[in-house]
């Protein structure tokens, strides 16, 4: 059930006003304004609840260019279809979007559908249909999407294996300050893959050593500098991999890999002690992260070269300890999981309140299997799943919202019942008797209306004689039919004198027929005015007669079917959730399996490592004892 925007949200029409698109102008329709608030919130299924009603009302209407929409439509369905792309409504807002290219709409709106038409297929790896849609661009393109367009194309290419395509598109993007970095970076990754390696390395170096101070692309430069040092690495140039390794921020995203590889680097070397220093630094990190894990181990066995072994010694018995600890984290996680608590967390709304709720999600303790939430995340499968799962917990709290408003809704109609039925009757007594007055009146005036309009075509001056001139002619009509009855000499002085007064009379009407025309013509005009007063009250009276039934009448059968449809979508939901859940929680445990074999692995190896090392000790020792 969708309700109007409330009285409170009247106050936020500066805000509404000041999201509106761009080239909507002044926003006339409050309702679209309100569905922008939305959206900006990032609550676009409110958003799309709101603005999917409006727009279907407003293709209700019979004349549609008196709806505050009209001057709006075009931009609403742009942004209907933008809000079920965010939605993730895939083929609907392809569809919606479609329908915006093929209408008749300004070309800047036109060439903003295309772009989010080809990210939709982009995104559904659909590279063909996303280039069409790109090629449909024409004419003036908005300037605020403009670097999007030639980035997404870049990405395209890429993705086709046209990198030639893309080497030229990521050049002009170079100077962008949205996309500057990323084109920097994308453009080492475009040489590379069409095999020019020293273009590459050129291209990735200039990335690394952007100046900037914005965090996405001082981590797209860290990104930059470990793909160069890992190309290097993996070509056997150690050094010269260092110099790019070490550039890496160490509180940055990519930190671990980069200390991991440094510390192989300067192993490959033979610099032992040099690949202790980055190791040292990640094994005190999280022990859930990969390169920490590996790290572990790769610390005391750099320790080992250097004939430190007791120190060796040590540090895999802490390993050892790390890792068994861990798998006993794992094997809670895979039974937390089997009993529903990992699904159960991931819907707890005073978590996801906060932006970096899936973080928070690892300071649970109650569900230890959110220590590897993150490295579940990195599987694209389980964050299309997990999406799916959290918009499916959201539409069953909504279902349930909504179930509950039925109640209130039905109190509402019930009071609004128990208030007008008993006072219509009587008010629909009184109506009637004025209704006959009025129909008599109506008639009376739709009377007069004809008559001036016949005195126009056929003038009748009687018909306007006054109420004392029509007295005298009738008494006259009446004198002459008693003269006549008398004799003949009589007769004849009479109607003399008879005639001359009906034609002084006659002479009048007709003379002052003009005036007296004019005057009537007046009369009824203000009649005219003061009926349609009549008829406009009696329409209201009737209107609001019909709002007041209309309150509380003809509710029952519809709250019927939308309980029954809320009640079916409610149990299909439950079902889809069981089924994506389940889907999940394989998910998850087959990649904490995983990571536990992995773990096991690296304990077995801690364990020789560990023995080997105390033996290698022992035996230093003794000689140290054995020697003069």
């Amino acid at each position: 059930m969708v309700f109007r925007i409330s009285n409170s949200a009247l106050g936020l029409l500066f805000v509404l006003l000041a999201v509106a698109p761009a080239h909507a102008g002044e926003l006339n329709d409050l309702y679209f304004g309100e569905a922008i608030y939305y959206a900006r919130q990032g609550q676009f299924f409110e958003a799309l609840e709101r603005l999917d009603t409006e727009i279907w009302q407003h293709d209700q209407i019979d004349e549609p260019e008196l709806d505050s929409l009209f001057v709006h439509i075009d931009d609403a369905e742009f942004s209907l279809g933008d809000f079920e792309l965010r939605y993730r409504m895939h083929h609907r807002a392809g569809r919606a979007i479609r329908a915006v290219l093929e209408g008749a709409v300004d070309e800047v709106i036109r060439n903003d559908a295309a772009y989010r038409l080809a990210r939709i297929h982009f995104q559904k790896q659909q590279m063909e249909d996303a280039l069409l849609a790109l090629n449909r661009i024409d004419g003036e393109v908005p300037h605020s999407i403009r670097d999007d367009i030639a980035f997404l194309r870049a990405n395209i290419y890429l993705a086709q294996g046209k990198q030639l395509e893309s080497v030229e598109v990521l050049k002009n993007l170079q100077g962008s300050d949205e996309y500057g970095g990323f084109a920097a970076y994308n453009l080492g990754i475009a040489y590379l893959q069409d095999g020019q390696r020293s273009a590459a390395l050129e291209q990735l170096e200039k990335a690394g050593q952007a100046k900037t101070d914005d965090p996405s692309e001082l981590a797209i430069r860290d990104k930059s500098n470990l793909v160069l040092g890992t190309i290097l690495l993996e070509d056997n140039e150690f050094e010269r991999s260092l110099q790019y390794l070490n550039r890496i921020r160490l509180d940055g995203p990519f930190s671990n890999q980069a200390l991991l590889s440094a510390g192989w680097a300067s192993m490959s070397i033979g610099d032992f002690e040099r690949a202790t220093v980055p190791w040292s630094i990640l094994a005190d990190r999280e022990v859930t992260d990969s390169a920490t894990q590996e790290a572990l181990l790769a610390l005391p066995y750099a320790y080992g070269k250097l004939n430190v072994h007791g120190r060796a010694a040590i540090n895999y018995g802490r390993a050892l300890d790390l890792f068994s600890a861990e798998i006993q984290k794992l094997n809670s996680s895979v039974d937390s999981i089997r009993e529903g608590h990992f699904l159960e967390a991931l819907v707890r709304e005073e978590i996801r309140q906060n932006k970096d709720w899936v973080i928070r999600l690892r300071t649970l303790p109650q569900t230890p299997e959110t220590y590897y939430l993150m490295e579940l995340l990195a599987s694209h499968d389980f964050q299309t799943g997990l999406q799916n799962y959290l918009d499916l917990a959201d539409l069953r709290r909504k279902l349930k919202t909504w179930s509950g408003g039925f109640d209130a809704f039905e109190e509402m109609v019930e009071i609004r019942a128990d208030h007008y039925a008993p006072l219509l009757p009587e008010v629909d007594e009184q109506f009637r008797k004025l209704d006959s007055r009025m129909r008599l009146r109506f008639a009376q005036h739709k009377m007069l209306v004809k008559r001036r309009d016949d005195l126009l075509t056929m003038p009748r001056p009687n018909f306007l004689a006054t109420p004392d001139e029509q007295a005298i002619l009738g008494r006259i009509e009446i004198v002459e039919a008693q003269i006549a009855a008398l004799d003949v000499s009589t007769n004849e002085k009479n109607l003399r004198r008879l005639k001359r007064l009906k034609g002084i009379l006659n002479y009048t009407l007709r003379t002052e027929y003009h005036e007296r025309l004019t005057e009537f013509d007046k009369n009824v005009r203000g009649l005219d005015q003061a009926m349609a007063m009549v008829q406009d009250e009696y329409d209201e009276y009737v209107r609001i007669r019909q709002a007041a039934t209309h309150s509380y009448v003809g509710y029952g059968k519809p709250m019927r079917r939308l309980r029954a449809e809320v009640q079916q979508s409610a149990e299909k939901i439950e079902q889809l959730m069981a089924r994506q859940g389940h889907l999940l929680e394989v998910l998850a445990i087959e990649e904490l399996v995983a990571r536990r074999n992995h773990l096991e692995n690296y304990g077995d190896k801690a364990r020789f490592a560990l023995a080997d090392s105390y033996d290698r000790a022992t035996q230093a020792q003794a000689r140290l004892d054995d020697s003069p």
